[in-house]
């Protein structure tokens, strides 16, 4: 490793809650609530949420561009998901035609209504890409199945995949758009979703795009529409599900879970977070470390979900950071963004 990433490394190696590495918080001049983000770069990075509001900065978060979708300030867009400096999909969520995917080439001068949903019975709450063509977002429950969208051409186009492939829901269970990661790939084709609301939480997990699906329990506590998972990471087979119960004051045991082989089976942590985590994000260099976020705080685990321990104090909904990508490493970083117009980039201290 090299330049920010072996820095990361060894603060996160010091050990305790504000020794070695930590948030440095990036004024954004809003308010907006933003659970949906996009870390491109350390210096590019993309947020979107509360009163469709979208925000970029190409300068390492000194200053930020408001280029929200005109017309979209009574939509909450509670995903983002980047490609570069000037290429963006959006989605806002709610019932019918609340839920819409907007899409950028210019970052975020001009944007492209993509998708509006026709179906007042459906509820758009996630996207997630594989490559810059290829993409997929999930709906809650629709006669009795997760509905999933698929795009072939950048998002510029959408289309409802069959759902003969995709198991029964459980009652009362859907997806939650608490941080744009309730349905996530890795590599170009597997991707996973998130439940919860049921008697239990489970990821359901595809191999082929969307086509068909499998499902497990998540090791994560349900049996109540505020429990279940809220985010997923993964890196190839190894992931991490992160969640609990979102009520202010509500205990959360049992909050985050491990898997080595893509799903098949889940672990808990023996050392979860203390309370409820809605966004998670393994860390941008090939160790087996990861954060976790939630109102209470950022947890950071050594060793791939295993165990947790306290990093930060601060409120935050959605953590993202750059790959582990071995060519870039010297650009790596890890962005944390949510309520009142917050967003951090870890630094060392």
């Amino acid at each position: 490793m090299q330049g920010p990433a072996q820095d990361l490394a060894d603060g996160l190696a010091v050990g305790g809650r504000g020794a070695g590495v930590g948030w440095a918080l990036k004024g954004t001049g809003t308010d907006a609530r933003f659970r949906g983000l996009a870390a491109v770069s350390r210096s590019t990075a993309w947020v979107s949420g509360s009163r469709g509001t979208v925000l970029r900065t190409v300068d390492g978060g000194r200053s930020w561009q408001n280029v929200s979708p005109p017309g979209a300030q009574d939509l909450q867009l509670r995903d983002i998901e980047a490609f570069d400096a000037r290429r963006a999909v959006a989605l806002s969520i709610g019932e019918g035609e609340d839920s819409r995917i907007f899409r950028t080439e210019d970052g975020g001068a001009t944007w492209t209504e993509a998708f509006r949903n026709p179906d007042p019975r459906a509820f758009y709450d996630c996207l997630t890409f594989f490559d810059a063509r290829h993409g997929l977002a999930m709906s809650d429950p629709v006669d009795g199945k997760f509905r999933i969208l698929s795009t072939r051409d950048g998002g510029r186009s959408w289309d409802v995949l069959p759902n003969t492939g995709m198991p029964a829901a459980l009652p009362g269970e859907a997806g939650f758009a608490a941080s744009g990661q309730c349905l996530v790939s890795s590599g170009p084709r597997d991707v996973w979703l998130a439940t919860g609301g049921g008697a239990v939480a489970r990821v359901m997990h595809s191999r082929d795009r969307g086509l068909t699906w499998t499902v497990k329990d998540a090791a994560v506590p349900g049996g109540d529409p505020a429990k279940g998972v809220f985010g997923l990471a993964f890196r190839g087979g190894r992931g991490l599900a992160v969640g609990g119960d979102y009520r202010t004051g509500e205990p959360s045991p049992q909050a985050a879970a491990r898997t080595a082989d893509a799903g098949r089976t889940w672990r808990p942590s023996t050392a979860p977070p203390a309370a409820y985590r809605s966004g998670v994000t393994w860390l941008p260099f090939p160790q087996p470390a990861a954060l976790t976020v939630g109102p209470t705080g950022t947890d950071v685990t050594l060793d791939g979900g295993k165990t947790w321990r306290p990093l930060d104090e601060g409120s935050f909904d959605t953590v993202d950071c750059t790959g582990a990508d071995h060519d870039r490493l010297a650009d790596a970083a890890c962005w944390a963004a949510g309520e009142l117009g917050r967003v951090g980039r870890l630094e060392v201290r």
